[in-house]
């Protein structure tokens, strides 16, 4: 009696085991699921912020060049069948960078034009506009009409009560990205200023 009621402890004792072994696996498993997810999860989060980084972060934008705030300290018109100018200005050239590190960029000559003639240039020095910034160069511009080929347009044109004027640029650079990455930018200035002959001031400046 004795050894039957042994033997039926033994047999309560395997199934206990095993079903202990059972349970412990099956606890092994959902821990392995949850780390699986878990890597998954990681592993998607690192795939959306690298894609963000590069897309907004590491991507180089060309950055604005823009003329602005003229102001006059001399301006001499003679109207007539001999029409001329001469101007002397002080005036502000903007670099507006928005990328996420500095912008070098080299000597820039902008010139200014009438009809398509230079009447003036002025350099830029080379410099830097910095993160998420604009660079203001304040420069000292002087024009004249006595290289002009042609005054006939001059004439009726100041006949008008107006000088149009066109000033243009193209800056080169590099905009440098997390110390290490560094990308080649350019940008083009396209500005056209409406001087008003009567008044002797700006009457509109608008640049592209």
């Amino acid at each position: 009696m004795a050894e039957k009621n042994q033997q039926a402890n033994n047999g309560y004792t395997r199934r206990d085991e095993e079903s202990a072994s059972l349970q412990s696996d099956e606890l092994k498993r959902k821990k392995r699921i949850k780390l699986a997810i878990y890597i998954a999860i990681f592993a998607v989060f690192q795939v959306i912020v690298i894609t963000v980084f590069g897309l907004v972060v590491m991507r180089a934008k060309s950055p604005k060049l823009r003329l602005s705030d003229i102001e006059f300290n001399s301006l001499n018109i003679v109207q007539g069948s001999s029409p001329l100018f001469d101007m002397n200005f002080r005036a502000q050239v903007r670099v507006k960078n928005s990328n996420f590190g500095p912008y070098k960029f080299d000597n820039t000559t902008v010139t200014f034009t009438y009809g398509g003639a230079t009447v003036g240039q002025l350099i830029i020095p080379k410099g830097k506009a910095g993160l998420k910034s604009t660079k203001k160069i304040n420069v000292i511009v002087s024009l004249s009409s006595s290289q002009l080929p042609n005054t006939a347009n001059l004439e009726t044109e100041l006949t008008a009560g107006t000088l149009t004027l066109s000033s243009t640029a193209k800056m080169t650079g590099k905009v440098e990205l997390m110390l290490i990455m560094k990308k080649k930018k350019s940008t083009d200035m396209n500005c056209f200023i409406t001087i008003d002959v009567a008044a002797k001031n700006v009457r509109a400046l608008q640049c592209k």
